[in-house]
């Protein structure tokens, strides 16, 4: 049994999303419930040809300034420094790295509202539900 001062290790998975009010919300609000440590993950998406091509050629510069903008703003939403990962193109995969090399408690969701998001298509977030883990999966209110 893990004692009550142990934190939480929560994944934080986003993109697009990484650094909008809602996320910080729910950052904040994760924070307030207890201890908790939290790590952005950012799939590194491969656009239009690198996809055909190889997605592993693909540079990190897009997922890099995700990275840059929104780990200040959730570290000031945490409270504490939030880690950030850069993970596989493919999301479920990115998650299942992350959770094996890791060990996180819990994940929070961060996608595009349900009209254009591919991480919903996807089912994204029943997946990660598959994988045992508690997900909260937060979308922006639709304009």
């Amino acid at each position: 049994m893990e004692s009550a001062q142990t934190p939480s290790r929560v994944l934080v998975v986003a993109h697009k999303t990484a650094a909008t009010q809602p996320l910080l919300d729910a950052v904040r609000e994760r924070a307030a419930k207890g201890p908790a440590s939290f790590t952005l993950l950012v799939p590194n998406s491969a656009h239009g040809l690198h996809k055909a091509v190889d997605p592993e050629d693909q540079g990190a510069e897009e997922a890099r300034a995700v990275l840059d903008e929104a780990v200040p703003r959730l570290s000031a939403a945490a409270g504490s420094k939030v880690e950030g990962l850069i993970g596989d193109p493919d999301p479920l995969a990115a998650i299942q790295d992350a959770i094996n090399l890791r060990g996180f408690d819990e994940v929070i969701i961060s996608t595009l509202s349900p009209r254009v998001s591919r991480w919903l298509h996807l089912d994204l977030p029943s997946k990660v539900t598959g994988l045992g883990l508690p997900v909260t999966t937060v979308t922006p209110a639709d304009e």
